[in-house]
């Protein structure tokens, strides 16, 4: 990418602020490891969101303050959480039945590659040394009827995750509604990606270009207005 690409775009911290926005009150939300989890930082204050973790919490709360972390209160990341009033505990066999059972509204992960059929790849490269098994991805995909995508619109060294086809070992196939990039806000539509709200300072043209599929572009293009505070 080129220096004035870089620049462009949002942060992960405005990535997640704009997925939070379409959240809706009273939802059961499922958020993985990394981007994902700065979600619940942002949900708009005049709504509900229950959150459950794979390793059995329903109704988590925010990351404690420095010093207070209990370690037997973690998320699936490991990473420590605090309990809201009403939360419950339960076995990991019954975490998986909610999973399975759709009982959780909306999952938000992130991914390696995303196609313009909702494929999504978000667990090995497909390299010799990588990660032996899906996880609890594939179970939440399959059984979570939002799947949301957080993820950077390009790799590292500038290939699109956006793509007409996975190349990498697939988590489930068509299963990607939305995905929150950098750049914008990608519906997964049956003809393909459709870019609904293009972030401050990116292009369309930058867009086309960084994107491995063809993505139709609305009259009505929106331009993500992030908050000051994010």
């Amino acid at each position: 990418m080129s220096n004035a690409d870089t620049k462009a775009g949002l942060s992960r911290p405005q990535m997640a602020w704009r997925a939070a926005q379409d959240l809706v009150d009273g939802a059961f939300v499922n958020l993985g490891i990394g981007i994902p989890e700065m979600v619940a930082d942002f949900v708009p204050g005049d709504r509900q969101i229950i959150y459950h973790t794979e390793n059995g919490i329903l109704g988590f709360g925010p990351r404690p303050a420095e010093g207070e972390e209990d370690p037997d209160l973690i998320n699936a990341g490991k990473k420590p959480v605090t309990l809201l009033p009403g939360a419950s505990f339960f076995h990991h066999a019954d975490s998986f039945a909610m999973i399975r059972g759709g009982h959780i509204d909306y999952c938000i992960l992130g991914a390696m590659q995303v196609s313009a059929s909702g494929d999504l790849a978000n667990w090995s490269t497909g390299a010799p040394d990588a990660i032996p098994a899906v996880g609890g991805a594939m179970d939440l995909v399959a059984g979570v009827p939002n799947v949301f995508i957080i993820t950077d619109h390009v790799t590292r060294t500038g290939e699109p995750k956006l793509l007409e086809t996975c190349t990498y070992p697939l988590t489930a196939t068509g299963v990607v509604k939305r995905v929150f990039t950098d750049f914008g806000v990608f519906d997964v539509t049956a003809s393909g990606f459709v870019l609904k709200e293009i972030a401050p300072g990116v292009t369309v043209d930058m867009i086309v270009e960084k994107t491995g599929a063809a993505v139709e572009i609305p009259a009505d293009l929106k331009v993500i207005e992030v908050p000051d505070t994010v």
